[in-house]
């Protein structure tokens, strides 16, 4: 599928408003994957003051030859979700820094509109005007 165009434009040419609230929506209730890269490691290890391979042990697991957060099994929560706020948030991975700006997002309209279904701060009336370019740079 295909960027959906309005005029050889993006459909979200004039910006989108977002704003994080931290209710945690988006870290929860589904099974999926939080894929860290080094940095993410790096800058999560030093936030739980932890060695690298400590951290690694304790809160991540491989899939596809790549390293991922683990889950709560019960609920499919980040293992990061305690009382629906994100124990790490100034140190989150970027995966999650970048939600909602995630192509599978931002790619149609209708996208926007199913995270929207879940997502408190998408369109949120106090949300930031992100920019055509701003969204692109961050997706």
């Amino acid at each position: 599928m295909g960027l959906e165009l309005i005029d050889d434009k993006p459909w979200y040419h004039k910006g989108l408003k977002f704003k994080c609230t931290q209710c945690g929506a988006c870290c929860t209730g589904e099974p999926g994957y939080v894929w860290l890269d080094e940095d993410d490691i790096d800058r999560l290890s030093k936030e739980l003051k932890l060695e690298r391979r400590e951290f690694l042990e304790k809160y991540t697991r491989k899939a596809w030859g790549r390293i991922s957060l683990i889950e709560d099994p019960n609920n499919y929560d980040c293992v990061f979700l305690k009382g629906k706020k994100c124990s790490v948030y100034n140190a989150r991975p970027k995966q999650c820094s970048r939600f909602p700006w995630w192509k599978s997002t931002i790619e149609t309209r209708e996208g926007w509109e199913a995270a929207k279904s879940y997502c408190e701060g998408i369109d949120h009336p106090e949300g930031k005007l992100y920019s055509q370019e701003e969204i692109e740079l961050l997706s």
